[in-house]
C-alpha cells in the first residue's frame, strides 16, 4: 500500500514537472534566440531551471519528514513551482523584447511572497499554538509592500511615494518577526533547531529582501537611462529570487529533516 502511494505521488510530481518544462516550448516556437552577451537573459534561463530542480527536490523530500513538517515543505515546493512557471514566461519576454516583464514578476510575487510569510506561521505552528493575529499581520505587511511596489513600477503611483510605502510594509514584517509576537513565540517556545531556522529565515527577510528595494532604487531613482536601468533591475531581482525562494526553502527542509530524524529516533 505504501509503495503504491509513493508511486502515485511520484507520478503526480512527474506530471507537474513535465508541465513546467513544456511551457518552454512556446519560446522555441517563437524563434527568439538567447544571445551570448545577454547576461540578463542568461540569468533568467539559469534561475528558471534552478527553480524547477528545487521544486522536484522539495516535493520528493516531503516523503522523508514527519507529518507535521510536510505542509511546510510542500509550501516551499509550491513557491518554487509558481516562480518557475512565471520565470519561463518572464525570460521569453526579456529575450524576445528586451523589456522588463513587470506584470509577470508581480503576479509571481503576489502568490509566492505571502506563501513565504506563511512559512513563519507554519514552522511555529508545528511546535506550539500560534495566534491567528501573527498570520494576518504578516499578510498585511506583505500586501502593502507588494501593492505599493507594483503601483510604482507600473506607473500608477509616483515611484518615490510607492517606494516609501513599500518600505513601510517591509519594515512592519521585519518588526513582527524580530520584536513582535512571532519573534517572541520563537524565542520562548521553539526548540533549538527551529529557533536556528527561524533566525536564518528572518535574516533572509532582513538582508535578502533588502536586495529588492536596492534594485528598485537603482532602476528607478538614480536617473540612469532606461536600458541600463532595466538590465540592472532584472539582474538584481533575479539573483534575489534565488536567495529568497530556494535558500528559504532549503532552510525549512533542514529543520524539517532534523526534527523528523529526532522524532523517529525516540
Amino acid at each position: 500500500m505504501l509503495t503504491k502511494l509513493k508511486s502515485k505521488k511520484l507520478r503526480t510530481l512527474s506530471v507537474v514537472l513535465i508541465g513546467l518544462l513544456s511551457s518552454s516550448n512556446a519560446f522555441a516556437a517563437a524563434g527568439s534566440n538567447l544571445k551570448s552577451d545577454d547576461f540578463v537573459g542568461v540569468s533568467f534561463w539559469m534561475i528558471s531551471m534552478a527553480l524547477v530542480a528545487a521544486t522536484a527536490f522539495f516535493f520528493l523530500e516531503t516523503q522523508r519528514v514527519t507529518a507535521k513538517w510536510k505542509t511546510s515543505l510542500t509550501v516551499s515546493g509550491l513557491v518554487t513551482m509558481v516562480a518557475a512557471w512565471h520565470y519561463f514566461y518572464m525570460r521569453d519576454v526579456w529575450v524576445a523584447t528586451g523589456t522588463t516583464p513587470t506584470v509577470y514578476r508581480y503576479i509571481d510575487w503576489i502568490i509566492t511572497v505571502p506563501l513565504l510569510m506563511v512559512e513563519f506561521y507554519l514552522i511555529l505552528s508545528a511546535i506550539t499554538k500560534v495566534p491567528a493575529g501573527v498570520f494576518w499581520r504578516l499578510m498585511i505587511g506583505t500586501f502593502v509592500m507588494l501593492i505599493a511596489g507594483f503601483m510604482g513600477e507600473a506607473g500608477y503611483l509616483a515611484v518615490l511615494p510607492a517606494f516609501i510605502i513599500g518600505m513601510a510594509g517591509w519594515a512592519f514584517i521585519v518588526w513582527e518577526i524580530y520584536a513582535g509576537e512571532a519573534g517572541k513565540i520563537n524565542a520562548d517556545s521553539a526548540p533549538a533547531s527551529v529557533q536556528s531556522a527561524f533566525k536564518l529565515m528572518r535574516a533572509i527577510v532582513l538582508f535578502g529582501w533588502a536586495i529588492y528595494p536596492i534594485g528598485y532604487f537603482l532602476g528607478y531613482l538614480t536617473g540612469a537611462g532606461p536600458e541600463s536601468s532595466m538590465k540592472m533591475l532584472n539582474i538584481v531581482y533575479n539573483l534575489a529570487d534565488v536567495v529568497n525562494k530556494i535558500a528559504f526553502g532549503v532552510i525549512i527542509w533542514t529543520v524539517a529533516v532534523s526534527e523528523s530524524d529526532k522524532a523517529s529516533a525516540k
